[in-house]
């Protein structure tokens, strides 16, 4: 029994093929009784069916089967002609039930009898809304379809291979879905890897199978993106380094699904490489400049101590000869000699402490703690900084390029705190702890931070970070209580083979 059209609509539009005004009348009246407002056109001949399909909004058709010079179903084609979607039933006085079945299959929605007008009304609502619904699945079929090809436009354009993956009940991994970007990453028709997903996990690397699977199995357990480096050999012969990124996701089945891309990284880890390369072969040019920086100092306070040195020695005895077989009574030239070994004895010291800085013999011959201490007497000597060395253990004997390098930074240490800390103390500390030899510097002054090493001109702290990289230790810079900077030098403790020589007190 057919519902209140009240509940439905109100309102119905209805297009009527009839060659009787009478029985187009009894037809509109139908839906009069049923409480519908009716907007209702009677055409019958082919031209008037054509303009009122052409010019008005119709709900549904109702037409007789055979009129004189027009029947449905030359109607009926010309609705399917100008592609229409309407509710097309045939209300006929006599029809037999062949011709019925002939016009259903030819796109007829229903047949009626005018003697029997109760099923009207019912069949043309539930057709309008089958024809709604048909529309409804058009326009989603349609949205699907424009979806479906910008998927494709943008797939096309992602220069990588665009993957849909599932795991099985079995755990096995099957390829859902594979982009053209497969032929262009891996020499492989998308087809061949959705038909045999074994033949893209079996090309991974041996040394990095391992760890893509580990990725795979972590990202479905805990349901969080996949991101993958590694190597793979293509299907012509050639190895390239890919990333393979994805995010999981739980599908009905309960199985675990992944949507995402391939990319070929191979370039970036190329250059990657030769920047590490490169990287390495600056740090070993760097650490050949330094040694050749060494031996020229070491050549030059050679000469300083044994050539210039050695003259001043030899200036000095000379005057002191002079002096002593120069008469009593000329006092003012006796002084004018004493003054001349004054300054002699002057430029003795300053020889002999430009050696010690360039080259420290002492480091050489009795190890770091000994050259520590004694670069800074000379340091407190020569600047008025009281430097506290009761922290440095002589049982840490370095080998010789830790010594040096870690001589040098504290050289550089001190000079800093000369030239920028405005202090009056330093303590330095020389001990292990570990595996690790570590030496550390901290003063009273204005304090540093490690912001500081990123300015322009901050060459000292960054030579001594580079210093201490080289060796594979490490700088820390902290502040000092109350006030001051503290710095702490780390580095791999090689203990000296040398014998060293017992320091004369």
């Amino acid at each position: 029994m057919a519902q209140s059209p009240s509940h439905k609509c109100n309102a119905i539009s209805l297009l009527i093929i009839e060659d009787s005004e009478d029985d187009a009348l009894l037809l509109a009246g139908c839906f009069r009784r049923a409480d519908y407002k009716i907007d209702v056109r009677r055409v019958e001949n082919a031209d008037g069916t054509r303009q009122a399909l052409l010019t008005g909004h119709w709900d549904a058709i109702l037409s007789d089967h055979s009129m004189p010079g027009f029947n449905a179903t030359a109607a009926l084609e010309l609705m399917q002609e100008l592609q229409l979607d309407l509710p097309f039933i045939i209300v006929s006085g006599v029809i037999d039930e062949e011709t019925a079945i002939a016009a259903m299959r030819a796109g007829a929605h229903d047949y009626l009898s005018k003697n029997h007008l109760d099923r009207l009304v019912p069949a043309v609502e539930r057709e309008i809304r089958e024809a709604k619904n048909r529309a409804e699945r058009r326009t989603a079929l349609s949205t699907i379809q424009e979806n479906e090809a910008r998927f494709r436009a943008l797939v096309s354009n992602i220069p990588g291979m665009v993957f849909q993956l599932q795991r099985g009940g079995d755990g096995a991994l099957h390829f859902l879905y594979v982009n053209e970007g497969a032929t262009t990453l891996l020499a492989l028709a998308p087809q061949e890897f959705i038909e045999d997903s074994s033949r893209f996990f079996n090309a991974i690397h041996p040394d990095d199978r391992e760890s893509l699977d580990e990725t795979i199995s972590l990202s479905a357990e805990n349901l969080t993106q996949a991101n993958w480096d590694g190597r793979i050999r293509s299907a012509d012969g050639t190895e390239k380094w890919i990333n393979l990124r994805s995010a999981p996701r739980l599908v009905a089945t309960g199985e675990v699904q992944w949507e995402g891309i391939v990319s070929n990284i191979t370039q970036s880890k190329q250059t990657e490489n030769e920047l590490r390369e490169s990287r390495a072969q600056l740090a070993e040019l760097s650490s050949h400049l330094e040694a050749a920086k060494e031996e020229e100092r070491e050549r030059i306070a050679r000469d300083i101590h044994d050539e210039l040195g050695s003259t001043l020695v030899a200036i000095k005895f000379e005057t002191s000869l002079l002096s002593s077989r120069l008469p009593d009574d000329p006092l003012q030239l006796r002084k004018r000699v004493r003054a001349i070994e004054g300054l002699i004895d002057e430029a003795i010291n300053t020889a002999g402490r430009v050696a010690r800085e360039l080259r420290p013999g002492v480091l050489k011959d009795f190890g770091l703690a000994a050259a520590i201490e004694c670069q800074a007497d000379d340091f407190s000597q020569r600047v008025g900084l009281n430097c506290d060395t009761t922290g440095i253990s002589h049982d840490v004997d370095p080998d010789e390029a830790t010594s040096l390098a870690l001589f040098r930074v504290f050289q550089e240490a001190l000079t800093n705190v000369a030239k920028h800390a405005h202090a009056t103390w330093a303590w330095i500390r020389l001990g292990l702890d570990g595996d690790a030899v570590t030496l550390e510097i901290a003063d009273n002054g204005h304090g540093i931070s490690a912001e500081d090493m990123n300015k322009p001109k901050s060459f000292g702290l960054r030579g001594i970070r580079e210093r201490m990289l080289a060796l594979g230790g490490s700088l820390e810079l902290a502040g000092n209580a109350p006030q001051g900077t503290r710095v702490l030098l780390r580095a791999p403790y090689k203990p000296n083979e040398t014998v060293r020589q017992e320091p004369t007190q």
